[in-house]
């Protein structure tokens, strides 16, 4: 699939295998800041959103952010989206944090903006209404753990390095961090993590359920990305209405007390009985065989 981009954007290349769709900034001095790719054969659906930023690790500067959130404002308008994967094009790592040296450079006054900019980065992401899984190949620090905690699901190399480091550089963390992990591991081993800066191997974030799957690096650098799109796999057969509407009762009642949870989930189930996916399934049970879902 070809996205129409904005004026910013400008497309690049298409890559073997995959129909790919690369966005740069104009404002970049060479090089990708991002790809985003819609992927082909039978893993299509599966779009990936590939950051490209080497000389930086891939930290979160101002072009990148604002890379980020064009794609995200684009993509969440495309029903072909089923799966959108966050994976990294720099070898060992998969976001670096925030770019401190740019930060650097920055007021007071900036910085607060530039922090906000990043709240919302994090928010676009969580409120992206498919299904998102981060690729964690190597490094996820600071800012890079809080994009991957905005993912719904987080899958990890057993070598990879993780952690909410901001009090050891004296900050806190300001995208979401401080509320998304103790979402995700509870209040107290959360405080803990933040209170330490402490970073974790993929093997250790498995333990406490900080990512879903961990796997042994391979030579290529990119197991975690391989398990992700076996993950997104799984995903793509089932009724994307109601994978949909699942992760929006999911997340919308989290937010609000369990009588409250249970009236969201009702809201949602009710959008999904007229739909066609709904009689195909009951259909194919019927049947005997196996659903055709189309989305509507």
């Amino acid at each position: 699939m070809l996205y129409a981009l904005p004026r910013a954007l400008r497309p690049q290349h298409l890559c073997k295998g995959l129909l790919a769709r690369s966005y740069t900034s104009d404002r970049a001095a060479g090089g990708l800041e991002i790809q985003v790719r819609a992927l082909e054969g039978p893993d299509q659906a599966i779009t990936e959103i590939l950051m490209n930023r080497p000389r930086a690790r891939n930290a979160l500067g101002n072009i990148l952010v604002g890379e980020l959130l064009e794609a995200l404002a684009q993509l969440r308008e495309d029903r072909q989206v089923r799966v959108l994967l966050f994976r990294s094009g720099v070898k060992g790592v998969f976001c670096a944090g925030a770019d401190l040296k740019e930060r650097e450079q920055m007021s007071e006054a900036e910085v607060g903006v530039f922090v906000q900019r990043l709240q919302g980065l994090m928010n676009e992401i969580a409120d992206f209404p498919a299904p998102t899984i981060a690729a964690v190949d190597g490094f996820a620090l600071g800012g890079g753990l809080e994009l991957a905690l905005a993912c719904d699901l987080r899958v990890a190399a057993s070598s990879a390095v993780m952690g909410l480091i901001e009090t050891t550089r004296g900050l806190l963390p300001g995208a979401g961090g401080t509320q998304r992990l103790p979402r995700c591991l509870g209040v107290a081993l959360a405080k803990e993590l933040i209170f330490t800066g402490r970073r974790l191997s993929g093997t250790e974030a498995l333990a406490i359920g900080l990512v879903n799957h961990t796997v042994d690096q391979n030579k290529e650098g990119n197991a975690a990305y391989h398990r992700a799109r076996t993950l997104a796999q799984e995903i793509l057969p089932q009724a994307p209405i109601a994978v949909r509407l699942g992760k929006l009762a999911i997340d919308r009642g989290m937010e609000v007390d369990i009588a409250s949870g249970m009236a969201i989930e009702g809201m949602c189930y009710a959008q999904n009985i007229p739909t066609q996916d709904r009689l195909e399934g009951m259909a194919a049970f019927r049947e005997k065989r196996s659903p055709k879902f189309v989305g509507e």
